[in-house]
């Protein structure tokens, strides 16, 4: 049986943030993810998940001054103290939350300076991260996104990913496979799933094309998810898509798999 995530940055838009633990409880999730809690006391996420029963999923590591357009800083050759005064804060967030895995955004790469310079920025974060989440039992991972919804995205294919991970050899370091990124950059979803699925940490969803739920556009959804269901995998899916009618009304689609 596959078990399904709620991301709260994408879901009950209508909702405010806090609010909409309560709404996905109600509907049946069994955790939460979304970009960021920073915004919030820790101590107040914390006792949302407590009243509600769901677990934390997933968050981003600080991923840089989101508002003003920037998507992580993980590749970026200025930001490297900023990146571990972050990686100390949601350490500290994780453990709050007892959220066990945290992803590494590589960020829009910079015009002025060359692709081997900022992959080793990224490997040397990476490296870091790692081993410090190591150390308190959480795993980290790392998203290829696509460059039609975010261009000059640093880390864009899953070949790409793979080779980050053979750089920084850790074997707490794994891909986030989001299917809508995948579809968008390289297609193949099923054969690149069993292909890399020793090396995904979390999968995420979205329909190809308008980033709505499963059976809105091209994806083949119950193929994919039945794959992903015989693999035996063990981690949830996140729901990281723009509801199309409604969150609760769009569901409808998970029930095979519940």
């Amino acid at each position: 049986m596959l078990r399904f995530s709620a991301n709260l940055s994408f879901l009950y838009p209508d909702l405010p943030f806090l609010d909409r633990f309560r709404a996905a409880a109600q509907d049946g999730f069994e955790a939460v993810e979304y970009v960021s809690p920073y915004d919030q006391p820790a101590e107040a996420v914390a006792e949302i998940l407590n009243e509600t029963g769901l677990r934390q999923a997933l968050f981003n590591l600080p991923a840089g001054q989101w508002d003003a357009g920037e998507r992580g800083i993980g590749c970026l050759p200025d930001r490297r103290e900023e990146f571990q005064e972050g990686l100390k804060t949601a350490i500290q967030y994780a453990k709050v939350l007892e959220c066990p895995k945290l992803n590494c955004l590589a960020g829009i790469a910079p015009t002025h300076a060359s692709h081997a310079e900022l992959e080793a920025v990224f490997v040397d974060n990476l490296s870091l991260a790692a081993a410090m989440l190591a150390d308190e039992g959480i795993l980290l991972v790392i998203e290829p996104i696509n460059l039609k919804d975010i261009p000059g995205f640093f880390l864009s294919h899953t070949d790409h990913a793979e080779r980050l991970l053979e750089r920084v050899e850790s074997p707490n370091l794994k891909i986030q496979f989001d299917l809508y990124h995948a579809q968008i950059m390289q297609g193949d979803l099923i054969a690149t799933f069993k292909r890399l699925h020793d090396q995904i940490g979390h999968i995420q969803l979205a329909d190809n094309p308008g980033r709505h739920e499963p059976g809105t556009g091209e994806i083949n959804y119950f193929n994919v998810l039945r794959a992903i269901e015989d693999s035996g995998y063990q981690g949830f899916i996140g729901c990281e898509y723009t509801p199309l009618a409604g969150t609760s009304e769009g569901l409808h689609w998970m029930q095979p798999f519940r």
